[in-house]
């Protein structure tokens, strides 16, 4: 009840408390972020290849600028970005192909060795008291040798299913070639408005460009490292397997384990179990040493996320996404982080458990050396 002067008391409403609640806006939020990701899971194979190509297209800027600071006009800079993305592109897409026909090629003549091995081990575990039967059942359709030659093959067979993905990148690749420059461009404009965002952009465009550039230049490093030992030890397919540890490098994590198992299978079914134990140790010093102690130094500085982060997005973005997912992994949490969490003040607290401890030191300096340019 309210009074006015001397007027008679009025009741006035009762308020009710504005904003839906914490309990509210996370279930709004919780739900919304699973038709995000229901979308994304439906449309994948449009939506991966374009960010593939949005990805290619951010690490080739330095190309881009390099080329307008030599005197190439800018309409001139962006034809020559195309054409080098065009050919890595087929340079990569072309070592795949040949590598696949390759192996469907070369593989079936190994096939009466694997026979031979996948029955010695089953005698094996016989002989330590373990039914042989049982074994062979378990095993059945997953270690069969049959099964696995087949599924070399059918992989090869089926490379025009991916036709319909390269065509959504190729088209992504030729339209953000001219826009992406100007977007940059305007960059200033946005970091006058917002520049949470602006700087969020720009840690995120770091990190691709680190990602994408270090993770190449080591997976070349790393492969023809492994060429080399392959080809000491004289296991068949080197440079097949090479290409193969090539591609997995971009994986993080387990991308090692995928590039190994061939190689060392093949080891053991030509050389014996020394040359695949050799091919296991080789591989594995080689990982040790160059994904785990050198190529960290030279990505964490731009990426930042912590190997915890960086497992559990791989998990997260293979089964959202498939294989492309898996390669995209990093960037794709990079995007996430930049837009949720480092363009809101009020997420500050949540991105010390996706960074590393000093990530937040080396944003702020990038974020002058950017300032001080504009």
């Amino acid at each position: 009840m309210t009074t006015t002067g001397d007027g008679p008391a009025t009741s006035t409403p009762h308020e009710e408390p504005k904003g839906w609640g914490i309990a509210g806006v996370t279930v709004v939020s919780l739900a919304a972020a699973v038709v995000v990701l229901w979308g994304i899971s439906e449309h994948s194979s449009i939506l991966m290849p374009a960010f593939l190509a949005l990805n290619l297209v951010i690490a080739a800027q330095p190309l881009q600028r390099l080329l307008e600071r030599s005197g190439v006009p800018r309409w001139g800079g962006m034809i020559i970005v195309l054409l080098v993305l065009y050919v890595v592109l087929l340079a990569l897409i072309g070592s795949l192909v040949w590598a696949l026909w390759v192996a469907a090629e070369e593989i079936p003549q190994y096939q009466d060795k694997f026979v031979d091995l996948y029955e010695q081990s089953l005698e094996l575990l016989g002989g330590l008291g373990v039914s042989q039967d049982q074994v062979a059942s378990s095993l059945q359709g997953v270690l069969d040798p049959g099964t696995i030659i087949g599924t070399v093959q059918n992989v090869a067979g089926q490379l025009s299913a991916a036709g319909g993905q390269l065509t959504v990148l190729i088209i992504a690749l030729t339209f953000l070639v001219f826009d992406i420059p100007g977007i940059f461009r305007r960059r200033p404009a946005i970091a006058r408005q917002r520049p949470r965002l602006a700087d969020a952009l720009g840690s995120f465009t770091d990190g691709v460009k680190s990602y994408w550039i270090v993770s190449t230049v080591f997976g070349l490093i790393v492969a023809v490292m492994d060429v080399v030992a392959l080809w000491i030890l004289g296991v068949p397919l080197a440079l097949v397997w090479g290409v193969l540890a090539f591609v997995t490098n971009y994986i993080p994590n387990i991308g090692f384990v995928l590039g190994l198992v061939p190689p060392a299978l093949f080891a053991l079914l030509t050389g014996g179990p020394g040359d695949a134990i050799w091919v296991v140790v080789i591989y594995s010093a080689i990982n040790l040493v160059m994904q785990s102690f050198i190529q960290p130094k030279f990505t964490g500085d731009a990426v930042g996320l912590t190997p915890t982060v960086t497992f559990l997005s791989l998990v997260f973005w293979s089964a959202v996404a498939g294989p492309l997912g898996a390669i995209l992994a990093v960037p794709l949490t990079l995007m996430v982080k930049a837009f949720l969490v480092d363009a809101d003040p009020r997420m500050g607290w949540f991105s010390t458990f996706l960074t590393t401890p000093d990530a937040d030191g080396r944003r702020g300096k990038r974020r002058a050396r950017r300032a001080s340019a504009r």
